[in-house]
């Protein structure tokens, strides 16, 4: 798991106001919380904000002066265009603390069913899930080529290490190969089993060596 290294600074008032000027300093307002104690108000480095979001970073190492403390990424606010952070919420949390959040799913490689006309449907784009804070994936990466015509791939068929535990219902699907409009279904079936055929492996006979060594040796 990649943890970026965000320099900050303390604040001590809040306000739209404060955060604009703020915003034109280079800097994002944001604001500490958890564990019980009292919210803290910092600024972060804008660029470097952005870079740790660029990188699906959820953890990040907070540098304030001579002091580094590592914080979760609970939430962001982005302008109206959704491009730059203006606000980030970061949560105390302990090492050993099993804590949810939504880690990426990038599908990898082409269906077959897309070959013959499919459209891909992405329909869980981000997974929600449960683990120790330091063993929060960076990305989930899915193999999607064996998804045929009106296949889908379902949350209880994604592989993950046993301490992370997926917190969506197993039938919910993630992906799905829908057929071209107006395909009927004996034109799918006959897809179906023009695409198992490819698929099978080739049978390899004998060749004329092998053949004569057989028939002497009856």
């Amino acid at each position: 798991m990649e943890i970026a290294t965000i320099k900050g600074e303390t604040r001590k008032t809040g306000g739209k106001h404060t955060n604009k000027r703020l915003r034109h300093r280079g800097q994002v307002p944001a604001v500490i919380y958890g564990h019980g104690q009292e919210p803290e108000l910092v600024s972060l480095s804008l660029h470097d904000t952005v870079l740790a979001i660029e990188h699906t970073a959820h953890v990040i190492s907070l540098k304030i002066e001579s002091q580094e403390r590592q914080y979760l990424i609970k939430d962001v606010q982005f302008d109206h265009l959704q491009k730059d952070p203006i606000h980030v919420d970061l949560m105390r949390v302990d090492p050993n603390e099993r804590v949810q959040v939504k880690v990426p799913i990038e599908l990898r490689g082409t269906p077959i069913g897309q070959a013959h006309g499919g459209n891909l449907v992405h329909v869980i784009t981000e997974l929600d899930v449960e683990c120790l804070l330091l063993q929060i994936p960076d990305d989930i990466r899915i193999r999607i080529d064996h998804l045929g015509l009106n296949d889908a791939l379902h949350v209880k068929e994604i592989e993950l290490p046993s301490n992370v535990n997926i917190l969506h219902e197993p039938d919910d699907i993630v992906a799905v190969i829908h057929p071209p409009r107006g395909a009927t279904a004996a034109e799918i079936e006959a897809i179906h089993e023009a695409a198992e055929a490819a698929a099978e492996p080739e049978v390899i006979g004998k060749g004329p060596k092998e053949d004569a060594e057989g028939e002497g040796g009856e």
